[in-house]
């Protein structure tokens, strides 16, 4: 996924939530501090798909829902974002943090979102942002969406 040109490299993780839309500003206005490359990636997931009992997937129509989710995260970031940083996009099949953590090998940075979930329920979930700040192979910065929209003044979505 990343690609090695010397120059800096940062991976932002998107999925769709309030904390992706201010960890891709985030992301943005990073590399373009630093003249990063910024490396987009959407991650989807059927979840029990796997196994004799699990119900028939149509993954080319699961990959075209997650490009187009993340075409649509992108279109309404980057409408107000101004000058763009050199960027590439991808969407993985997999789990979410798996997949993270590996794109993060050979990044400079990667930023990820919080959804803030915390307590109990983040215990038995686990954690993407957890995952990714434990096992990732480069700094990791976790954006909160209520921090970010706050900081920026904001207070609606993209």
């Amino acid at each position: 996924m990343n690609v090695s040109d010397g120059s800096p490299h940062v991976v932002v993780g998107v999925d769709g939530s309030p904390s992706s839309y201010a960890a891709l500003r985030w992301a943005i206005r990073q590399a373009r501090q630093t003249g990063a490359t910024l490396d987009v990636v959407g991650v989807y997931d059927v979840p029990g798909a796997t196994g004799r009992s699990a119900p028939p997937v149509d993954a080319a129509f699961d990959e075209e829902q997650a490009r187009k989710a993340l075409s649509e995260e992108l279109g309404a970031v980057l409408s107000r974002s101004g000058d763009m940083p050199p960027m590439e996009q991808h969407v993985v099949r997999g789990s979410p943090a798996k997949v993270l953590i590996e794109a993060s090998a050979g990044a400079d940075l990667l930023v990820v979102g919080s959804r803030g979930r915390g307590g109990f329920s983040s215990l038995l979930l686990g954690s993407v942002s957890q995952q990714c700040a434990v096992h990732a192979a480069c700094p990791v910065v976790i954006v909160r969406a209520a921090a970010s929209a706050e900081a920026a003044g904001a207070t609606d979505t993209p």
